[in-house]
């Protein structure tokens, strides 16, 4: 890092701990209204790993998810008079974030769905659990640990066959953390229609694990 670089970071972070106290949505009021560059650059701070990370996954390549990035925050700007401050900031963040992850994907005739390799997300015991478990468990069998990068491809694979409707829904509540509301807000749809859709990917899921995976000797 240069140090121009290392100031603008020295910077932003100073930024960030200033108005480390202002909720997200008073930020995006404020900085509608002002155009106080310092509280964009907290947003920016606040979300950046976040953001990128969601992008990596969700698009499967580092370059195309860093234009996305990229477009997300130049989107923040454009469109901060359109952002209503009695909504939450996040989902409307998240909203604009998969529009961009989409159009770069259609820019450049890509589709493929994230990596879902993440060190917290591996397979749970076959023989019990239901399939969310087996999805978002943190406690694997030591024997499964070993098998991890088997495991990581085979979820991969089978997410990537969901359909993308399903497949952003699994991003968005299962690897971003999202609530189902928040979800809901950054896709566009209801609530109800994220939870059926979620429990669709997961049934689907199940399926498919069970027909890739010897049962258990009895």
């Amino acid at each position: 890092m240069n140090a121009s670089a290392k100031a603008v970071a020295v910077a932003n972070c100073e930024n960030a701990e200033m108005h480390s106290d202002v909720s997200d949505e008073d930020l995006m009021t404020q900085y509608r209204t002002t155009g106080d560059r310092s509280l964009y650059e907290t947003l920016m701070v606040r979300y950046e790993r976040e953001i990128y990370s969601y992008l990596r996954r969700y698009i499967g390549d580092a370059e195309l998810a860093e234009d996305a990035f990229q477009g997300t925050f130049l989107q923040v700007h454009l469109k901060c008079h359109q952002f209503d401050p009695a909504r939450r900031f996040r989902p409307w963040l998240y909203a604009i974030a998969t529009n961009q992850a989409i159009d770069v994907q259609r820019r450049n005739k890509r589709h493929r769905m994230v990596s879902l390799d993440r060190t917290a997300i591996t397979d749970q015991d076959r023989s019990g659990g239901g399939w969310s478990e087996k999805l978002v468990g943190n406690s694997p069998d030591p024997i499964l640990v070993a098998t991890e990068q088997e495991n990581s491809r085979w979820i991969h694979e089978s997410v990537e066959s969901l359909g993308e409707s399903m497949q952003q829904v699994v991003q968005l509540v299962y690897y971003q953390g999202l609530k189902y509301r928040e979800a809901a807000d950054a896709l566009g749809i209801p609530v109800g229609t994220v939870k059926s859709r979620l429990h669709a990917a997961v049934q689907r899921l199940g399926l498919l694990w069970d027909e890739t995976h010897d049962s258990p000797a009895e």
